[in-house]
């Protein structure tokens, strides 16, 4: 059992480490990029990357609390559902509703399960399974971001 401080010490060594490693790799366009905080330009639209002591994961999160215009991004990105599949080569779960935190929000996501943030000799796993998926999506985004334009 680890205590609170630990938990913290770990997590944030792990981000640390991740985020050096992929300090060197530059976005679709050939940019540098925070890819642990990664901006999608649009309001209340996140890329995230996430780990913790079951699993890692990669989301597209849609977070609006107008249903209506959450449906409308929804939408969108099943409009490009073969894009992202080319820029991943891989299915993701798709949740059009579903609720976090006490929010109604909508996913888009794949996970890595049995891996713990917490065990140092899960992050290379961790990391492998992280990197080209955030890097994919990035390329996806790339691709058609400006296909929400009108929703922005």
């Amino acid at each position: 059992m680890y205590s609170k401080s630990e938990i913290v010490q770990l997590k944030q060594a792990f981000w640390t480490a991740f985020g050096k490693y992929l300090s060197l790799e530059t976005n679709s366009e050939g940019s540098k990029i925070n890819w642990i905080n990664y901006h999608t330009g649009i309001k209340d639209l996140y890329f995230r990357t996430e780990a913790d002591h079951k699993k890692a994961s990669v989301s597209i999160e849609i977070t609006h609390t107008d249903l209506l215009l959450r449906e409308l991004f929804f939408d969108k990105f099943k409009s490009f559902r073969n894009f992202l599949f080319e820029a991943i080569g891989e299915e993701w779960i798709w949740e059009e509703e579903t609720h976090e935190n006490g929010r109604s929000i909508s996913k888009i996501y794949i996970e890595l399960l049995d891996v713990n943030v917490l065990n140092q000799s899960d992050w290379p796993a961790i990391i492998s399974f992280l990197k080209p998926r955030i890097v994919g999506l990035d390329k996806f985004w790339n691709d058609v971001k400006d296909g929400f334009d009108e929703l922005r």
